[in-house]
């Protein structure tokens, strides 16, 4: 769908701007908007939160098409009172202003109690002349997010100073023309983004299938004519009955890292890496974040030294959200040295380095390890458990046949996967490309609005 221009439009003399309809005013956000952040305020400690109390939302509260009020922390009565400037209401604009996340912003569309919010988040009361959604998505606009990379300050993590806010140039349409805007994206970016959620579903189910397929072949094998006996252990059921069903150390040595001392860790690129557990992720090894050791003849550091072939598990929180953190190191990854909370798997000549990797992505390892998992706020896994793990074992020329089958089907699904990646891409650009062209008068929707458009409400004060 194609949409009008303006009949007429006015220079602005402001870049990313250029013009806006003739009819349409020129303001700074801080004359149409209270701006305000928690300044000179100190962080909390995780103690200083409570288990039922004022809502404090942060960051990930706001990410996504409605504010989250569950997964949040609580303060104290005290602690709430202490700026009451930041006492949110409904219809507050929420800006992310430091960080990676700068620029993420949101609506507060209803209150479900007391609420307010960390350093971290600006809070913009919009005045009389400026509906609340209007400006929502006007910080969604191209113009807004270059608007932000020009005036973001700070040597180190970007920044966004309230005086800064305050100077932002925003165009006013009349206030009945704000709530045609409005209506109008609320009704076409909730099609979008309807459209991004079921194509991540789609990503998800790949993602699932393929999990489902190869945690299958890998206690089950691939002839489904083949004889069957009962392995013994109750998640994996029967197996083939020429496999053999034994501890995960019968075929693997389980190294543990070393303890090296954090005031040891070194920045010198010539120094030899160390693989500590943020180093992990799913599938890969990530070198982001990066510390380094300094080598000494006679260290006797040797047997931590990892090679290329050798896996490597997370045994903190060893599965997240993508799945277990586990991966296969490769020459890139070498040379490096093993840090405490980290395993070193190294597979015998009866085991294939890549189908140990799937046989601790599988099901069977989760059920292992779930009920023995030591540690409250960090799940552990130990040495021990990975070794104790009871898989069945195929012989070594069937495990290269279900590697080539897991193969073929993890190609298939990267395949759909980037298709339908690409097919997000391109709602988001539409998403954008709408949003931006609407707040900035580069296109006349007023007659395109339905009647039957969401509203702000209060749910409890």
């Amino acid at each position: 769908m194609s949409f009008p221009a303006y009949e007429s439009y006015k220079e602005t003399g402001i870049e990313w701007l250029r013009e806006v309809p003739t009819h349409w005013d020129l303001s700074r956000l801080g004359f149409e908007a209270w701006v305000r952040a928690r300044l000179g305020w100190k962080g909390l400690k995780a103690e200083e939160y409570v288990d039922a109390g004022y809502i404090f939302l942060a960051t990930p509260n706001i990410k996504g098409r409605r504010i989250d009020f569950e997964n949040v922390n609580y303060i104290t009565r005290k602690r709430y009172e202490e700026s009451p400037e930041i006492k949110l209401r409904v219809g507050d604009v929420l800006l992310a202003k430091d960080g990676s996340t700068l620029g993420t912003v949101n609506v507060v569309r209803r209150l479900p109690s007391e609420a307010t919010v960390n350093s971290s988040l600006a809070v913009i009361t919009p005045h009389a002349r400026l509906d609340s959604l209007f400006l929502f998505y006007l910080f969604q606009s191209s113009y807004i997010e270059h608007t932000i990379q020009l005036l973001k300050g700070g040597m180190g993590v970007p920044h966004l100073f309230q005086d800064d806010l305050n100077k932002f140039a925003i165009p006013i349409p009349p206030l009945s023309e704000q709530a045609e805007i409005v209506a109008f994206l609320e009704r076409e970016t909730a099609k979008i983004d309807a459209l991004v959620s079921e194509q991540q579903r789609l990503i998800e189910l790949l993602k699932e299938k393929r999990q489902t397929v190869v945690s299958h072949a890998v206690t089950k094998g691939l002839d489904p004519q083949a004889p069957m006996k009962d392995s013994g252990v109750v998640w994996l059921g029967e197996v083939p009955e020429h496999w053999s069903v034994a501890p995960l150390k019968r075929f693997v040595s389980v190294l543990s890292g070393f303890a090296f001392p954090s005031d040891g860790f070194s920045s010198d690129l010539l120094d030899t890496r160390l693989l500590r557990g943020v180093n992990i992720g799913v599938g890969s090894v990530r070198w982001e974040d990066v510390v380094y050791w300094s080598r000494r003849e006679g260290d006797q550091l040797e047997d931590w030294e990892l090679r290329v072939g050798d896996v490597v598990l997370g045994m903190d929180r060893p599965w997240i959200a993508d799945g277990v953190r586990v991966a296969r190191l490769t020459d890139e990854d070498v040379p490096c040295l093993l840090l405490q909370r980290v395993a070193s798997l190294r597979p015998s000549e009866h085991l294939l380095p890549d189908y140990l990797v799937h046989l601790l992505e599988g099901n069977a390892f989760y059920h292992h390890c779930i009920p023995e998992m030591t540690g409250v706020s960090v799940p552990h896994i130990s040495s021990g458990q990975i070794g104790d793990f009871l898989v069945a074992m195929p012989p070594i020329d069937e495990q290269a046949r279900i590697l080539e089958h897991a193969n073929e089907l993890a190609a298939g699904v990267k395949s759909l996967t980037a298709a339908t990646q690409t097919a997000i891409d391109l709602l988001r650009e539409r998403r954008s490309a709408v949003v931006s062209a609407a707040v900035t008068g580069k296109i006349d929707v007023r007659r395109f609005v339905e009647a039957d458009t969401p509203v702000l409400e209060v749910v409890a004060a």
